[in-house]
């Protein structure tokens, strides 16, 4: 901010710590007019204490208001010091039986769904553990913050309403006990008048609006100072609002931040301190800059006295609240003085005044206010209610208050846009829209809590304000009745999409109150009977108003005849929405299913309706959806798409398909079957088609135009599926004979007819109702199995077989994909169960009275003139254009009447006759001028047609349904005879049936076995003509099976010894490999081009022990030695895939460019980062970003001859130093003199046969030596974070180090898995192994020889110390497997110079001799020897003798540091279990470095692994045979040495303990806020506030969220974390890089609930959580985002360092 404002704080008076609280208490006691005194002390101190300066410092505020200004009211109340008084209340005090805590945001919280009376009773995680509904199905959701726990509210649960903890508190007080008996009289009047002074302070002060001037409060000092007060809204970025205060009071972005975080916080916050003028400068600088596109930010200049009294207000309540929960008392007595109504009449008392001024205040005060409210009005039961009729101004508020009417004439109040008709009109729906739009909807959540609880018994009064109720609501549908018409577009495609979404929205918000609507008319015979009646009229207004010139035309067909008007869908306008018809339509059915139409007929208007008109709206809606699916509104674009979309969806479908489908339903049962189906066909303008004779074909013929022709074809398909519906569709309660079960079942077994479904599919494809319920859990065990998940993926439920005999092809709620995906599954079940493949209709439940004659449209004369003109046409299948959609309806149809019929005919009672016919009206020829043959006949015909196999099975179905009618008839007039001859048709029938699939069979056999031998034929002739290519490629054969037995130990007997004098020879054995790129083999020699692998370096942290150690300075550090606890290595991986180096290069080339190209277009990252050399392997795509060369083994080109005579390890020693020594000469020379070098040779002494002015020949060929510095650069580039530089001596170091820390990596993970050493990694990552452990041997000759010899001098001096090198780390801090690794890859350098004869081997033998020897001391320097009393043997072996000898010795050299031991016993025990990692390491390290084949012992997890790996190793099985020897004492001090793998944290099992975890987190930087985002890492178990602007940090430059910046601490740059809110696991690697993970969290239904949107219960799967382990020690983390990234592609857009 500004420079001037800078000044201190001013100090504040010293005056104000002398005010003592009795005194001042003392004086208002004997005053008369105590308001006065108060607000003069006030008026005095509050400006003296608050707001002093730019920046609040709410700790010096907190504790002077506390001593100065709370403190005598305090005194007063009590009477005497609040230090004794306040507990002396508390003891009085009887606990509440209401729990009443308020949540923190991101608090989890419980609601049972089997017991809450709505979704919004819930229980505090204490309570609810108490509580009898943790065995109940629940539901967990994390808060918002600011609603408070229902534990021991009766009115919110419908059984167990106490937790444990509150049950105690209920026995003794009565509800209507008064809780002011339990004070003093004293006290209750002088709380009275507190309280009521404080609180009107408060709330004038809140809601105070002139800016200069105080209520009741003279300002005593005019200072004249000022705020800048800026607000928060609802339409302003965080980036809007930092970018505005930076401009307008010019501080830093960090500033800025800070302002915006507080505004979006606390509701606001000032910006600027100083005098009016400067205050308002700013202000104008900000309302300019914001008000560009929207209405600007709300800005104050507020005089700063008033913003101190604002404060303390604040401060006040808070303080109220704390005083209340000492006594029930005194909260009674805050209650009735909030409540009492003040002198201004109605709405004036204190409560009253803050909620009326609610939407004005800002978030903290709101906060407060609310925090008060909840513990003191909702928490006295009494003054709830009160409280709840002043809020409202349910049930008994219905009849009291006529709450209903009121918020639904609101709520119309807010929709004034209407057209000429009065429906509602909305305009573009922008976001300002959408927002008021939002605040409007919540009047329609209030009805919904009004109608959630129902009435069991209605008083006249009830019903009558209800009915007002219902009155108004009508009102409301009334004005959506044929909302947003549409009119179809002819010609060109629509201009402009019309708005669409708003009418949707409400309709989604109404869906639920209308079917409670429904619900609550249910319940009450007179209520339901009002209510139809008013529907009914209503519905008759709204069609009085549409029949705007629409001639009446009659139709005739099949003699019958019907008068409609004239009415095109595809020309008139027609609207998706009539919620008034599909009101009136569920409350039909609800006059059935309550069966009030059967017992008061007379009260009923039915004789009234005219069934036309009430089918005529939801009519033309289903025709629009056919039409629109037809084709034919293609040129009205998206908007018209969705409404249909969503009429359908599961969303809106039961208050608007559905309703349709049921009002087709009401009407048809009420009208001629034949005049119905007239009047649909013209509809559907199908009714030319049918009426006259030869239409169709004529049609046929003219309209060459295709489309017009499949128009028609889906049409008709559409009708007939229509047709279906209304005659099938009876599985809701009051249309056919079923309960609610049997509907949920229904829907069930069709969603899982088309695959087996997750549980939260299934829950998304069912409706809920108000509850959030869809009853599913009640019903799915009886028709399905659950299939537990395994690794990945979730549980399943699959349909019990069983019940796939109710299976619909043509149910309603499928959409046409899920259609055809269940036709085909349903057939493919049928053919694996070797049945036909019909899917015949199935049985249907009986219809209730008032819908039964809706069967007979089945026999009606138009509809078997529809079926038979659609059979003649598949008959005559060429003249017409008809389709199999069609036919296959048809069919189904059919099969539905004879399913009817033969129900009919079983369930026939005596005096019964069957009305029923269809199988006589089918098996009749048409009449006289045409004598069309009967249906029967043509399904005959069509049974052989050849151009109809798929519906064969359909066909044969019919007909054997027909014949076993046909006997039932037969059988109920008692004719025996007709039913054996039906019979033996049948059989014969069947055996034909049999003998023809024979014969097919062996047909398809012999034509098998002919193509057969025709090809066998052909292969004999194509090998005689290529012989001799069939010659070669079988001695390649031989050649390359016998190279793979090279491989294999040439001596098998012998036993293998990887490394020394003794090594284990072994046959050289050519490696060819093939390029992936050109496809071109090559063999792998010295002297050829390079051959390269894919790969991919990163630092890691996997197997660190101490994550804060960071590297200081890149630049100066120096990595020679790796401590151990390996706090930073760096890992290389591979994919194995194999490429030329120049291949590589080219494409690599090729990837940058089209980088730079896409550079310049727009900058998206991909997946990989091109500036660091990252790229994907161009076969698998894996994350790369370097590559190894292949090379043939390394050590062979430097092994010269073998003199014999090798000498021991002092010798070498002694030899080895007098070699440094003379290097050292040598270089110290170089420095200093010029002299020539044939005079140096000459001073020195040199040891035999050492030439140090030898430069050995690099044996390798450009390219691969060019590849070798590639690499290493890139692994000294990523290891250390530097720039490139191929010359720094650093360069070779990095890579023995990632060679050592690689093998440690892989080391530990088969130690974890407990597999053997050798044999049990997959190929990629032992090709891996072996490119990285020989590029890192050969990697010195590409190096600057003298610096590699210097390395190893000082890695030597640390085990052998000389006087050259002083400050050496002492050994314990040493990683000695990395100290082998260097010592032995860069002792060629030095050994390249001696011609004495000693082999190369010898050297190494030696080295890792010292190596081991100096492991042992520092494992019995750090092994913790308390002996934990294992039985141990008491014969001692050599071994424990000698290693105890051992120990006493290093005793003696350090001194009193070592603690005795007696037993060589546990000394040796703890020797062998310390030095195994280490052995195994060198194990794989030597069979890489010099290619010896791994013993058949260390293949297979034996007992004997010790003994094995010192063979293997050439180590005496007794490792103190090495000191034996040898006497160089290592004296150094004692640090621990950890040896155990490390694990991620252990996780809770129950998920809500993270969350209850993470709720108590609060970010640490902004003053104990609750974190919005709390994350937890899952390597170090820290919680970070992830995703704001509060907890972000600069890093390189960049501003980082809180994770991206722990990675870099805690696993170089790569993290894994679990996002608490979310239940969602995040992998970030670097700053650009990251991807989600599922959660290891599962619900009982094996699903994961990323988001937390379900709510089920969710706990630990150990597999999952294993399986995420393993990414992370196999180092797979960024492979895993790479693939995550490359196969979405939304992913890459996320701002991953901002997390």
């Amino acid at each position: 901010m500004a420079a001037e404002l800078e000044a201190e704080v001013p100090a504040f008076d010293r005056g104000l710590l002398e005010c003592s609280a009795e005194e001042i208490a003392a004086k208002w006691l004997q005053g008369s007019e105590l308001q006065k005194e108060v607000y003069r002390h006030l008026a005095y101190y509050v400006p003296k204490i608050y707001c002093r300066g730019p920046n609040p410092a709410p700790q010096r505020e907190d504790m002077l208001a506390q001593h100065v200004l709370l403190g005598p009211m305090e005194w007063y109340l009590c009477g005497e010091d609040p230090a004794f008084g306040f507990p002396k209340l508390e003891q009085a005090n009887k606990p509440s039986h209401l729990c009443g805590r308020v949540f923190k945001v991101g608090e989890p919280t419980y609601s049972c769904r089997d017991c809450a009376v709505d979704p919004t009773c819930v229980l505090c995680m204490e309570c609810f553990l108490g509580s009898i509904h943790r065995e109940h199905r629940y539901r967990m959701t994390t808060s918002g913050g600011g609603g408070f726990c229902d534990c021991g509210d009766t009115e919110a649960w419908k059984e167990g309403p106490y937790c444990q903890k509150h049950e105690l508190n209920t026995s003794e007080t009565a509800e209507e006990e008064d809780p002011l008996v339990h004070l003093p009289e004293d006290m209750v009047a002088r709380a009275y008048n507190i309280f009521a002074i404080t609180f009107k302070y408060a709330v004038d002060i809140l809601t105070w609006e002139k800016e200069n001037e105080l209520p009741g409060l003279e300002m005593i000092e005019k200072n004249d100072t000022y705020y800048c007060m800026l607000f928060n809204d609802e339409v302003h970025t965080y980036e809007q609002v930092i970018y505005t205060l930076q401009k307008a009071v010019n501080c830093t972005q960090k500033e800025a931040i800070g302002f915006a975080t507080t505004v979006d916080r606390d509701g606001r916050r000032s910006v600027r301190y100083g005098d009016f003028q400067y205050c308002d400068q700013a202000k104008s600088v900000i309302v300019r800059n914001t008000s560009r596109q929207t209405k600007p930010l709300k800005v104050q200049v507020m005089h700063s006295s008033i913003v101190a009294h604002q404060s303390f207000g604040l401060k006040l309540l808070t303080w109220l609240g704390s005083v209340i929960g000492y006594s029930d008392g005194l909260r009674r007595i805050l209650c009735q003085v909030g409540l009492q109504e003040g002198p201004d009449g109605e709405n004036s008392s204190l409560v009253d005044k803050l909620m009326l001024y609610d939407s004005k205040l800002w978030k903290g005060a709101r906060n407060v206010y609310h925090q008060l409210f909840m513990s003191s009005l909702l928490m006295d039961l009494k003054c709830k209610k009160l409280f709840a009729i002043r809020f409202a101004r349910a049930r008994m508020l219905i009849t009291e208050e006529n709450l209903m009417t009121t918020i639904i004439k609101t709520f119309m109040d807010h929709l004034r846009h209407r057209d000429i008709q009065g429906r509602f009109q909305f305009e573009r729906y922008t976001a300002l829209q959408a927002f008021k739009f939002r605040r409007v909807q919540s009047l329609i959540l209030d009805l919904k809590y009004v109608l959630i609880s129902k009435p069991t018994e209605w008083s006249e009064d009830l019903r009558h304000k209800f009915l007002e109720g219902f009155d108004a609501f009508l009102e409301l549908l009334k004005c959506m009745q044929g909302m947003d018409p549409i009119t179809r577009q002819v010609g060109q495609h629509i201009e402009m999409e019309p708005e669409w979404e708003a009418a949707f929205t409400l309709q989604m918000k109404l869906t639920l109150v209308i079917s409670m609507m429904q619900d609550w008319c249910a319940l009450d015979e007179k209520v339901l009977i009002e209510a139809y009646k008013k529907c009914l009229t209503v519905l008759m207004q709204c069609h009085s108003g549409f029949t705007d010139g629409e001639q009446p035309i009659v139709l005739s067909m099949c003699g019958h005849s019907v008068e409609t008007i004239r009415y095109c869908v595809s020309q008139e306008k027609v609207s998706i929405h009539l919620p008034v018809s599909r009101l009136l339509a569920g409350l039909h059915v609800l006059l059935s299913k309550t069966e009030v139409a059967y017992k008061f007929p007379e009260l009923l208007p039915l004789s009234e309706l005219s069934p036309p008109m009430l089918i005529e709206h939801p009519l033309r809606c289903l025709v629009l959806c056919a039409q629109v699916h037809a084709g034919m509104w293609r040129r009205n674009g998206f908007s018209l798409v969705n409404q249909i979309y969503y009429y359908h969806n599961v969303k809106c479908r039961r208050e608007m398909f559905d309703k349709d489908i049921v009002m087709l339903q009401t009407g048809v049962s009420m009208m001629d079957p034949n005049h119905f189906l007239m009047i649909m066909l013209s509809r559907f303008e199908l009714y030319q088609i049918f009426s006259t004779p030869d239409y169709g074909k004529r049609f046929s013929t003219e309209n060459t135009n295709k489309d017009v022709v499949q128009q028609n074809n889906t049409l008709i398909e559409e009708m007939l599926y229509l047709i279906i519906m209304i005659v099938g569709e009876r599985f809701s309660p009051g249309i056919g004979q079923v309960n609610a079960t049997d509907e949920i079942k229904r829907e069930i077994i069709h969603q899982l007819s088309i695959r087996p479904m997750a549980h939260s599919e299934l829950v998304k494809a069912l409706p809920e109702d108000e509850n959030r319920e869809t009853g599913m859990e009640s019903v799915i065990e009886e028709v399905a199995c659950f299939k537990k998940p395994g690794l990945t993926g979730r549980g399943l439920y699959e349909l019990k077989p069983e019940c796939t005999k109710n299976f619909n092809l043509y149910f309603y709620h499928f959409s046409r994909a899920e259609q055809s995906k269940a036709e085909e599954a349903q057939r493919k079940l049928k053919r694996q169960n070797r049945e036909d493949t019909a899917l015949p209709p199935p049985a249907l439940p009986p219809f209730c009275p008032l819908f039964a004659s809706l069967i007979n449209v089945l026999q009606s004369d138009v509809m078997l003139c529809i079926m038979g003109t659609i059979l003649q046409w598949a008959v005559e299948h060429n003249g017409y254009a008809w389709s199999e959609s069609m036919l296959q309806r048809v069919l189904h149809l059919i099969g539905m009447a004879l399913q009817e019929e033969k129900q009919h005919l079983e369930n026939l009672s005596e005096e019964n006759v069957v009305t029923f016919t269809f199988t006589q009206k089918i098996s009749r020829p048409g009449e006289a001028p045409n004598n069309s043959p009967s249906i029967l006949a043509m399904l005959e015909t069509l049974q052989n047609a050849p151009h109809l196999e798929v519906h064969k099975d359909m066909i044969r179905w019919i007909l054997k349904t027909f014949n076993t009618i046909k006997k039932l008839r037969e059988s109920s007039s008692m004719s025996p005879v007709a039913e054996t001859e039906g019979n033996v048709m049948e059989e014969s029938s069947r055996d034909k049936d049999k003998a023809e699939r024979k014969r097919k069979a062996e047909i398809a056999r012999l034509r098998r076995e002919k193509i057969m031998a025709q090809m066998s034929e052909m292969q004999r002739h194509f090998i005689n003509e290529n012989k001799e290519l069939f010659q070669q490629t079988l001695e390649e054969l031989d050649t390359s099976a016998s190279g793979v037995h090279d491989n294999s130990p040439v001596i098998s007997d012998a036993k293998l010894t990887a490394l020394g004098p003794e090594q284990t020879r072994v046959a050289e054995h050519r490696q060819v490999v093939m390029c992936i790129l050109c496809q071109e083999e090559q063999e792998v020699k010295v002297d050829s081009r390079a051959m390269v692998l894919a790969a991919f370096i990163q630092r890691s942290t996997v197997l660190s022990k101490n994550r804060n150690r960071i590297i200081p300075d890149p630049e100066k550090y120096d990595p020679l030695f790796m401590h151990p606890d390996l706090s930073c290595g760096t890992h290389t991986g591979s994919c194995g895939h194999i490429m030329h180096a120049h291949c590589w290069q080219r494409y690599f080339d090729a990837v940058q460019a089209k980088e730079q190209r896409r550079q310049q277009r727009l900058r998206v990252h991909t997946s990989y980062d091109v500036e660091n050399g990252e790229f994907l392997c161009p076969l698998c795509e894996c994350l790369s970003n370097t590559v190894i060369p292949l090379l043939p083994p390394p050590r062979v080109l430097f092994n010269r001859l073998d003199f014999s005579g090798q000498p021991n390890l002092s010798q070498w020693i002694k030899t080895i130093s007098q070699q440094m020594k003379a290097l050292y000469l040598l270089r110290d020379e170089d420095h200093s003199s010029n002299s020539s070098s044939s005079e140096k040779m000459d001073q020195l002494q040199l040891p035999e046969g050492f030439r140090p002015d030898y430069k050995p020949k690099n044996p390798y060929s450009e390219s691969i030596k060019e590849m070798l510095t590639t690499f290493g650069t890139a692994t000294y580039k990523v290891g250390l974070k530097v720039h490139p530089n191929e010359e720094d001596p650093r360069v070779p170091i990095m890579c023995w180090g990632s060679c050592a820390y690689t093998i440690q990596t892989i080391e530990r993970i088969l130690a974890d898995e407990d597999k053997p050493l050798f044999g049990h990694l997959p190929c990629r990552q032992d090709d891996c192994l072996k490119s990285l452990t020989r590029f890192a041997a050969a990697h010195w000759t590409v190096s600057s020889l003298s610096a590699v010899q210097g390395h190893f001098c000082t890695l030597l001096a640390s085990l052998v110390p000389n006087e050259k090198n002083g400050n050496l780390p002492c050994i314990l801090d040493i990683d000695m497997f990395h100290l082998l690794v260097s010592l032995v890859l860069s002792f060629p350098a030095i050994h390249c110079q001696d011609f004495s004869g000693f082999s190369l081997g010898t050297g190494d033998l030696h080295l890792f001799h010292l190596v081991t020897m100096a492991h042992v001391i520092q494992i019995l320097l750090t092994s913790s020897t308390e002996e934990d009393g294992m039985d141990q043997e008491d014969t001692s072996s050599d071994e424990e003798v000698a290693v105890l000898k051992l120990y006493k010795f290093l005793c003696q050299c350090t001194g009193s540091a070592l603690k005795e031991v007696s037993s060589g016993w546990h000394l040796w025990r703890n020797l062998k279990a310390g030095i195994m990692p280490f052995l195994r390491c060198s194990a794989l390290f030597f069979h890489y470095l010099n290619g010896v084949p791994a013993p058949s012992e260390l293949q297979v997890n034996g007992t004997s692994q010790f003994e094995c790996l010192c063979s293997y190793l050439s180590l005496p099985n007794n490792l103190t045979c090495l000191f034996q020897e040898n006497s160089e004492i290592l004296n150094t001090l004692v640090e621990s040495y950890a040896r155990e793998s490390n694990k991620l944290i252990d996780l809770p099992d129950d998920y809500s303990c993270l969350i209850n975890q993470a709720s108590n987190f609060s970010c640490p930087k902004s003053g104990g806020d609750k974190s919005r985002a709390p994350t937890l890492c899952l390597v170090c178990g820290t919680m970070l506030c992830s995703q704001s602007y509060c907890c972000q940090t600069e890093l390189e430059g960049e501003d980082v969220g809180a994770c991206t910046a722990h990675t870099y601490t805690c696993g170089s740059g790569v993290g894994i974390f679990l996002r608490v809110r979310e239940c969602q696991v995040l992998f970030l690697a670097g700053k650009t890089k990251g991807c989600f993970y599922p959660p290891p969290y599962l619900d009982d239904y094996g699903e994961t609930d990323q988001g937390l949107r379900r709510g089920n219960p969710l706990h630990l799967c150990k597999e999952r959580f294993k399986k995420i382990q393993k990414l992370w020690q196999q180092h797979s983390i960024t492979e895993e985002i790479g693939h995550a990234q490359e196969a979405n592609q939304t992913l890459v857009g996320i701002d991953w360092q901002h997390l």
